[in-house]
């Protein structure tokens, strides 16, 4: 099979319709790693975001509106991008092997963006030369699924979040095989430095919702 052709069947375009009516459109891969698809508490996430609970939206005025925004394993940056459509400076975080990606994404969807968006490498628990600032929020979708990748992940929280960063963190709960165990550990030391506060269903999206899709807000202890 051609390159072309095998890369045309391996790939195709996820659209997020926006509550004002426009579209963005998220190019993900059938094949890769997890971070090459829109999984599906990226979508509840970034729907939420849109919510009159979270935005307290008034005469046009978003709550993201000129925000610094930080999306941790950001895949295919949907919520980033969601926030940057929505006014939010917005810095979308992966891998190395993620940034063509993302790169790609933020192109196909520049002509919605209202604020800023812009890609870098982040990997979890290593100390960064460029410090980020600690940003307004930090957005993170369906990051709970590797055991070893649970303290990389809490350092980083610890290191990029300051005393008035909420900490945006949406999951799915899954049952099957140790996945339970993983989300237990997560939390018990993530509630060592952190004080979490779940978000009712009835708050989420109206329609993009689901009683196994929990959202936290995450918030450095006093």
């Amino acid at each position: 099979m051609a390159a072309a052709a095998k890369e045309a069947l391996y790939s195709f375009v996820r659209p997020l319709e926006k509550r004002d009516g426009t579209v963005l459109r998220l190019q993900q891969y059938g094949l890769g790693g997890v971070g090459c698809v829109v999984w599906d508490a990226a979508i509840v996430l970034a729907k939420y975001l849109e919510t009159q609970h979270f935005s307290g939206a008034i005469a046009g005025t978003h709550a993201l509106r000129q925000r610094s925004v930080l999306e941790l394993g950001a895949g295919t940056g949907a919520v980033g991008l969601m926030a940057a459509s929505l006014g939010a400076d917005v810095t979308v975080t992966d891998l190395e092997e993620l940034q063509d990606l993302l790169k790609l994404n933020i192109k196909m969807n520049e002509h919605l963006i209202t604020g800023s968006v812009q890609a870098k490498v982040l990997k979890w628990g290593e100390e960064r030369k460029d410090c980020f600032s600690p940003p307004d929020y930090i957005l993170m979708a369906d990051c709970i699924y590797y055991e070893e990748s649970l303290e990389p992940l809490l350092k980083t929280l610890k290191d990029l979040s300051g005393p008035k960063t909420c900490i945006i963190c949406c999951y799915e709960q899954r049952t099957m095989g140790k996945n339970p165990e993983i989300e237990r550990k997560y939390f018990e030391l993530l509630q060592l430095d952190f004080d979490l506060e779940k978000i009712p269903l009835e708050k989420h999206d109206e329609e993009y919702r689901s009683e196994d899709i929990h959202i936290l807000y995450i918030r450095k202890k006093k």
